[in-house]
């Protein structure tokens, strides 16, 4: 009796002892970019010992915004320039990692496609002076500018589109009030798509700058076309800075060990995407089905497309805090009036979260 009561006691020590798993719960948009988030969650969640990780998906940038600003959500996965305007307005979060680099992509309907000798296969597709050209022409044809429709006017991809179209010589607005050659407006990514179908079916020219695989989706499904892709516009070693993984000052300061865990797993879920990308067949296959249970309108002829490994368009390596590429889509932000104010990277960067993970 005394040895079964020990017994038990050492076991009630040993379960108390235990740590209780805290309760991580992300926000995500359904793009490429956030890919590491979703295989994280179905491959390694119940592998985690000190985070009890939950993520919802957003419809738009907005709603994302205002629900992580609530305070009742502990992680967010956020285009830079967007981050860098919430934490102007409140920095009460911090920059811990990367979800991924480059990713994003300019897409065309036919009636700015007759205008430009476009390249038959899409590693061929440089952003050259054609599209711009044909944006002016257009202008003047119309006597209006031609809609481009971006995430969210606080984008990297915006960011991306003023940095091509000043390159040759092509303005942009973000506001009707302004006179310009191409407007900048926002388009939800889920809804991209069928902004190109409405506008070809109106006989009006209309492109997206828009992040995987939604370019890849007008391709594949032959009502669009990948013009070109934001790494040959804005290149940086690496890949450019786009999507950020941004947590809470409060999750930081009461759930560390949690918070730690849930990025390393991201980060291991890169180095998963991007073996299965090298591997192809059945590694390839089992990426695409944790996309397609978490989002449906993803078809696999655009994921497979999107992370094509010879085309190298999105990447998911390097994936810790990168001030001097984050200050790279900063003065660009700020030079176009995409934000109104810098930041103070090393006070938004919180590099303790920093990761180092083996195969």
């Amino acid at each position: 009796m005394k040895l079964l009561f020990i017994t038990v006691l050492l076991l009630t020590t040993m379960l108390q002892a235990e740590p209780k798993k805290k309760s991580i719960h992300a926000l995500y948009i359904p793009l490429a970019d956030h890919y590491g988030a979703l295989v994280a969650y179905e491959r390694y969640r119940d592998k985690m010992k000190y985070a009890d990780f939950k993520i919802t998906q957003m419809k738009n940038w907005d709603l994302l915004r205002a629900y992580f600003q609530s305070g009742k959500v502990d992680m967010a996965f956020v285009m830079s320039p967007l981050a860098m305007d919430m934490f102007n307005q409140k920095p009460d979060f911090r920059w811990i990692g990367l979800m991924h680099r480059d990713g994003n992509a300019l897409a065309i309907n036919d009636l700015i496609k007759t205008k430009i000798n476009l390249a038959a296969k899409r590693i061929d597709r440089k952003p050259n002076h054609e599209v711009a050209d044909a944006l002016k022409e257009l202008y003047i044809e119309n006597k209006s500018p031609t809609k481009i429709g971006m995430p969210h006017l606080l984008s990297t991809h915006s960011v991306i589109l003023y940095r091509y179209l000043k390159e040759y010589g092509t303005s942009i607005a973000f506001s009707t009030k302004e006179k310009a050659e191409v407007l900048g407006i926002s388009v939800s990514p889920p809804k991209a798509p069928q902004f190109i179908k409405i506008n070809s079916a109106r006989a009006t020219p209309a492109a997206f700058e828009q992040s995987l695989p939604w370019a890849d989706v007008v391709e594949t499904e032959k009502f669009g076309y990948v013009a070109w892709y934001s790494k040959d516009v804005m290149p940086f070693k690496y890949g450019h800075v786009e999507c950020i993984t941004l947590a809470t000052d409060k999750a930081i300061d009461e759930k560390r060990r949690a918070v730690n865990e849930v990025n390393y797993f991201i980060h291991k879920a890169g180095k998963d995407i991007e073996k299965a990308r090298a591997e192809g067949g059945e590694a390839l296959e089992e990426i695409v089905k944790i996309v397609r249970k978490h989002i449906k309108a993803h078809t696999r002829e655009a994921i497979i497309a999107s992370l094509d490994i010879e085309l190298n368009v999105i990447n998911y390596k390097h994936l810790n805090v990168d001030k001097e590429g984050l200050k790279q889509i900063m003065d660009y932000a700020f030079e176009g009036s995409i934000i109104k104010n810098k930041i103070d990277i090393s006070s938004f960067a919180d590099e303790s979260f920093s990761q180092t993970v083996g195969n």
